[in-house]
Parts: C-alpha cells; sequence; structure tokens
C-alpha cells in the first residue's frame, strides 16, 4: 500500500496513521475514529449484558426453556418424585427403626433442585431375646423390600437381615427344644418320685 501526503489508514481502534508536513510518518490520536470505536464499544457491552439478562430470565421461567431443557426438567421432576416416594416407603415400613431420609441432589435447567438419589438409615439394636431379634429382622426385611422396585442395596440389607432372622429362629428353636426337655425331665423325676410313694405305700400295707 503507498502512503502519500494527507493521506490516512485507520490501523486499530481509535487511531489513525498519515504522513505530516515532513514526510515523516506518525501516530495520533483520531477523534472522529476514536469516538465510533467507543460508540461501537458501548453498543457491544449493551448487546452483553441484554444476552445475560435474557440467559437469566430464561433459566428462572421454564415457560422460556427449549424443548430439550423441558424434557429434562422433566425427567428430573419424575426421579425426584419417585426418590421420595421410594424412602418415604422405607420409613413408612421401618417404624421406629428408621432415621431420617437424605438425599442427594441435581439442579436442572430450570434453576431448581431435584432429588436424584437417597437413603434411609435403618438400625437393628441388639436384642436381649431371640423373639426380639426375630421381630427386628422382620421389620428390616419388610422396610428393604417396601418399595416396588428394592435397589440392589435395598436386596442386599434384606438379605442380611433375613440371615439375622434365620439365626433367631434356630435360637428361638433351641430354646423350644430345651424347654420341652426340660419339661419331659421334670416329668420323669415326677414319675419316678410317685412310683418311690406307691412302693413304699405297698411295702407299708404288707408289713
Amino acid at each position: 500500500m503507498q502512503i502519500t501526503s494527507n493521506s490516512s489508514y485507520t490501523i486499530g481502534s481509535g487511531y489513525s496513521i498519515k504522513l505530516n508536513d515532513k514526510e515523516m510518518l506518525v501516530v495520533e490520536d483520531d477523534p472522529q475514529s476514536k469516538s465510533l470505536f467507543e460508540a461501537r464499544k458501548a453498543q457491544k457491552e449493551k448487546e452483553q449484558e441484554l444476552e445475560k439478562s435474557k440467559a437469566k430470565e430464561k433459566a428462572s421461567n421454564p415457560h422460556e426453556l427449549s424443548q430439550e431443557q423441558k424434557e429434562q426438567v422433566k425427567e428430573l421432576a419424575s426421579r425426584d418424585a419417585e426418590v421420595k416416594a421410594h424412602e418415604a416407603a422405607h420409613q413408612a415400613a421401618a417404624g421406629g427403626l428408621a432415621g431420617a431420609a437424605s438425599y442427594t441432589y441435581q439442579q436442572g435447567p430450570d434453576g431448581k433442585m431435584y432429588a436424584i438419589g437417597g437413603e434411609v438409615p435403618i438400625s437393628a439394636p441388639s436384642s436381649s431375646s431371640p423373639q426380639a431379634a426375630l421381630e427386628n429382622a422382620r421389620k428390616v426385611i419388610a422396610a428393604a423390600t417396601a418399595p416396588g422396585e428394592p435397589s440392589s442395596q435395598d436386596m442386599a440389607v434384606a438379605s442380611s437381615a433375613t440371615m439375622m432372622q434365620v439365626k433367631a429362629q434356630q435360637q428361638l428353636a433351641q430354646k423350644s427344644q430345651e424347654e420341652t426337655k426340660g419339661l419331659e425331665t421334670y416329668k420323669t423325676i415326677g414319675n419316678n418320685l410317685d412310683k418311690q410313694e406307691e412302693d413304699k405305700l405297698s411295702l407299708d400295707i404288707s408289713a
């Protein structure tokens, strides 16, 4: 490009170059160009602020969401209801053995928080009798399998409680056998004493 005297060429934002009277290249302010640049810059910033404002409003207003985002919100809402119903079923079946439910949340495109996972702590206290242990085991099994679709963790808890149930049943059976054996022993001793009394009576009569 050939630069001639009194020619002006824009080289950036708000500045231009030209040859001065001594044919020397200088860089100086170009008020007109600089003013145009500032106006464009202000307009661009205004547009960016407007875009941010629209994005924020869109996030807080589900009606302004895209179809894909609306589908995502629908899925999250469905999952939230499913998770809370699942944990509520655990709590209802466990009774006093269940603690408070805790949830894992995810924020949706609409800015709301949705539960996508949850858990309910269930504790079976150590029991002083096999009968109490058996009742607790049954409650835990009922609580773990209460939801319509128990998770793998639910089934693992139910399996552990089933083992506890079997152990308690074995203890009860053993206790029952011991009681039956003790009763039979008592009867045998009683029968022997009665026979001794009869023998003694016979001896007394004979004498």
